[in-house]
């Protein structure tokens, strides 16, 4: 199973255990973690289920380069990593 975890800044607002998840996509993988928290998929997608410019996702250490429809594969054994920028100053 894939496994996700997500960036400790994103847990300072949404109880976000890591999780392993049967997908073969990163669009899969996201919506397995919605399904156990619901609150998580506005933080991370838009009103069109794009990834939001301040999020940022990697599998296996390589930043996804589908950001709209999150096709990206995902194996067996893939470590998902979320990570939500931090902004202002």
């Amino acid at each position: 199973m894939a496994h996700i975890s997500f960036t400790p800044n994103l847990q300072r607002h949404l109880d976000v255990p890591e999780l392993d998840v049967m997908a073969v996509s990163v669009a899969e993988a996201l919506e397995a973690a919605f399904a156990a928290n619901p609150r998580l998929r506005s933080y991370l997608l838009d009103d069109q289920g794009h990834l939001r410019r301040h999020v940022t996702v990697f599998v296996d250490a390589q930043q996804v380069s589908d950001r709209r429809r999150l096709s990206d594969p995902v194996g067996a054994a893939s470590d998902i990593f979320v990570v939500q920028a931090l902004s202002g100053g």
